[in-house]
């Protein structure tokens, strides 16, 4: 059996079954949601198990509180196969007396929700589990610490044993967690058929409707060109139309863009609204990302040395590996990421805000000298556009860097941090 390898999110499950009846951990299939909910689970209900399916969605209907019994936490994986086991949750919990009584797990949104009745508020709490940051999945050395650059640290330290090769690797491979200890060709296969499952099945499967598995790969590669920008459906389908020389509606475009979500294959960043000393208009699109970016590597069908052979577009599927890394960390210190831009081309690859109202700004740089640079002129000019007498300064300035030996703070207190450093 392999190993399991630690993960942020069991910190984070751990400290909701401390204080909440139900836990629903979501997030897309393969990213190991099931794996880290039985480390903790007493008991485990498989609701796509083959040879009990049709009897447990049978029991859902007929009578769901006996699918519950177990000893506690009670692990419901996939439970959205049934939604109607949601409100039976809700109704036990509120009729037992603890927390922990139930993880529900999930790869997709509830096809139909007309039997869920009630919210969950104060009954549940919500898990979202992303694939495989580099620090969970040992690729990265852990030196510098998200957490500690809110304290603002006179000084980091920190060596980064990442090659651009090994970054254009692990873009490929994404942080799937079935990928981690295979050798690099079955890694890469691995996402590829993730991709492919995806395309020809389970955009399908989410909601019932039958949809074209070639009008998926068009619009997932159209996607994929576009990573990290504030792209409108129209222009997604102009990029369809120019490459792939087809006619296609925004509404089609529309209905298959929402399935990827709802099956948490892609994950938007939403601008950030500080307040500024000028009166600036902020552009309020959300920016397109995947959730791993070894997606986007498999819907453009590439692979290590197409991206060392366009710096270009490594660069852009970097910064989707960057966000996610930063989303894991964010999830840890209960924190979200976001993206700013604003109408006079001022724009911030992520923005770290924390419930308590600190926040930090990242610029995100494949690496090299001049774009380190570039970075930190572009931090500069959003901290100083800020009003701190409206809102406080921002706790920190990073340039979050693929390719370089070292972690170091400038002269002008900018953090520049190989992303094969960092941690939660």
């Amino acid at each position: 059996m392999t190993e399991y390898k630690k993960r942020i999110a069991d910190r984070l499950l751990e400290e909701k079954l401390s204080y909440i009846g139900a836990v629903l951990i979501k997030g897309p299939k393969w990213c190991g949601k099931t794996t880290t909910a039985e480390q903790q689970a007493k008991s485990v209900l498989y609701m796509n198990d083959p040879s009990e399916m049709q009897q447990n969605l049978q029991l859902a209907k007929l009578n769901p509180k006996r699918l519950l019994q177990g000893d506690t936490p009670r692990l419901l994986d996939e439970w959205q196969l049934a939604p109607e086991l949601w409100d039976t949750v809700r109704f036990t919990v509120d009729h037992r007396e603890g927390s922990g009584q139930f993880i529900l797990t999930g790869s997709a949104v509830p096809a139909d929700k007309s039997n869920i009745h009630h919210t969950g508020t104060g009954r549940f709490s919500w898990l979202t589990m992303r694939t495989m940051s580099l620090w969970e999945s040992g690729d990265s050395t852990g030196e510098v610490s998200l957490s500690d650059l809110f304290t603002t640290p006179d000084q980091i330290d920190g060596a980064n044993d990442l090659s651009i090769d090994n970054i254009a690797y692990l873009i490929c491979r994404g942080g799937w967690p079935g990928a981690v200890n295979l050798n690099n060709n079955e890694a890469l296969n691995l996402a590829a058929d993730y991709y492919d499952a995806v395309i020809n099945s389970d955009i399908s499967r989410v909601d019932g409707v039958r949809r074209n598995s070639q009008t998926a790969m068009r619009i997932m590669r159209a996607l994929a060109r576009h990573q990290g920008y504030q792209t409108p459906l129209s222009s997604i389908r102009k990029d369809i139309i120019s490459n792939e020389e087809k006619t296609i509606g925004d509404d089609t475009i529309y209905s298959y863009i929402d399935a990827l979500k709802k099956i948490f294959v892609i994950e938007d960043s939403p601008s950030w609204n500080p307040n500024l000393r000028s009166r600036t208009a902020i552009r309020v699109s959300d920016t397109r990302y995947y959730t791993d970016p070894s997606i986007a590597v498999a819907a453009l069908g590439a692979g290590p040395e197409d991206l060392i052979n366009d710096l270009k577009t490594m660069g852009l599927l970097f910064e989707t590996m960057c966000v996610r890394d930063l989303r894991v960390y964010a999830s840890a210190l209960g924190g979200t990421v976001y993206h700013y831009r604003d109408s006079n081309g001022l724009e911030c690859d992520a923005v770290i805000h924390l419930r308590n109202g600190k926040y930090g700004l990242v610029e995100i740089k494949l690496g090299g000298e001049n774009l380190i640079n570039d970075g930190v002129t572009t931090l500069q000019r959003l901290s100083n556009a800020i009003d701190t007498t409206r809102m406080p300064a921002p706790s920190f300035r990073m340039v979050l860097i693929g390719v370089g030996s070292y972690a170091y703070r400038m002269e002008d207190g900018t953090y520049v941090v190989p992303i094969g450093c960092l941690r939660e």
